[in-house]
């Protein structure tokens, strides 16, 4: 068996993180994360984690509004 180690290029960017609550959106945006390049799958420090909990449990004012369309995916 080879013990070889995958190495992940991965590369710090600042993204915006999305999630979805009680039917409605969050975004935050400008979060730091290690993004592998390859696959796009984002990796968050404990930190960030932490923080992104605490944004959308105290429930700040956001910075901004959007209007975001919604599509039905048909078959």
């Amino acid at each position: 068996m080879n013990n070889k180690q995958w190495a992940e290029p991965l590369e710090l960017q600042m993204v915006t993180y999305s999630l979805e609550i009680d039917g409605r959106f969050i975004l935050i945006e400008n979060v730091p994360a290690r993004v592998n390049v390859e696959t796009g799958e984002r990796y968050f420090a404990p930190e960030t984690v932490e923080r992104l909990q605490q944004t959308v449990w105290e429930k700040h004012p956001p910075s901004r509004m959007i209007e975001t369309p919604v599509f039905e995916f048909s078959r």
